[in-house]
């Protein structure tokens, strides 16, 4: 089978449409409208109900689905190990939030290494929407991210977890997060949501920052308030020019290192539990 009819196949679950489908994979609607009908004639059964709201799976689709999975994810793997140099025995892919590479990831990784010598690495950082795709697709063989979604077919390992807390660089008087001093950051969904439920009637801050590291590069030189990883400005809190406001709200995540549950003594799930041993020293 064509790879691309599987991959197109997985993009026209994801969006709903052949439309969005076909925006997802840079082609025409009408190449995936065809490539939809060569999968169907492959397998002899149709695997979409097309309708005015969309197209969503038959029982025949959504029995294909995980076998999609699996030839996308396993396509990648070949790709990543035909190009491996001979001193490496296979590839790993990770993905991270980028808040969990600040103070943990970037850390972890030299160890990581170290544990696992003929393997060659692939990391990147991503929106937490985009790494639950992309493992659910088998795009990546690690995800470590906040709330991983259940899926019957993926294994999530807690790591550790995280507490977001509000700190100043300036007087603790003047903070809030209805002050013009503060600033706010994009830390995900999960942030965002728990952000919005604690302070509904805040208005639209002036200034937000989808980075965290240039939301303390910031707060270094412009006095102003945020939330961060408690664990991220330790250093600042102990050096004293970030101060922690105690009365505001905390929010608590626990990090996953998430991965298909046929990996758990594999690859992924070696690396998933190194991962989560260093937590406590990198952390």
């Amino acid at each position: 089978m064509d790879i691309e009819l599987a991959r197109t196949f997985l993009a026209v679950v994801e969006t709903g449409t052949f439309f969005d489908a076909a925006n997802k994979v840079h082609v025409t609607q009408s190449t995936v409208s065809m490539r939809i009908r060569t999968l169907e004639q492959q397998l002899g059964q149709p695997v979409f109900k097309r309708g005015k709201s969309g197209a969503t799976l038959t029982i025949a689709g959504r029995h294909f689905l995980k076998h999609a999975q699996v030839l996308v994810r396993t396509w990648t793997q070949a790709k990543l190990d035909a190009g491996l140099p001979a001193t490496m025995a296979a590839a790993l892919e990770i993905g991270a939030a980028p808040s969990l590479w600040d103070g943990y990831l970037i850390n972890a990784l030299p160890d990581l290494m170290t544990s696992l010598p003929d393997v060659a690495i692939r990391a990147s950082a991503a929106s937490s929407e985009t790494l639950t795709r992309e493992i659910e697709e088998g795009k990546l063989d690690l995800a470590i991210m906040y709330r991983p979604r259940s899926v019957s077919s993926l294994s999530a390992l807690q790591l550790f977890e995280d507490e977001f807390v509000l700190v100043t660089s300036g007087p603790l008087a003047l903070p809030t997060v209805h002050s013009v001093k503060y600033v706010f950051i994009d830390w995900g969904p999960e942030f965002r949501a728990d952000h919005l439920l604690n302070f509904p009637e805040l208005d639209t801050p002036r200034l937000q920052l989808g980075i965290g590291t240039l939301g303390l590069q910031y707060l270094k030189s412009v006095p102003a308030a945020g939330y961060f990883p408690k664990r991220v400005i330790m250093p600042e809190l102990e050096e004293g020019w970030l101060a922690l406001i105690e009365a505001a709200p905390r929010f608590a995540y626990a990090a996953y290192a998430v991965f298909d549950e046929s990996d758990v003594d594999g690859l992924p799930g070696q690396a998933a539990k190194q991962l989560r041993s260093l937590a406590a020293s990198v952390c």
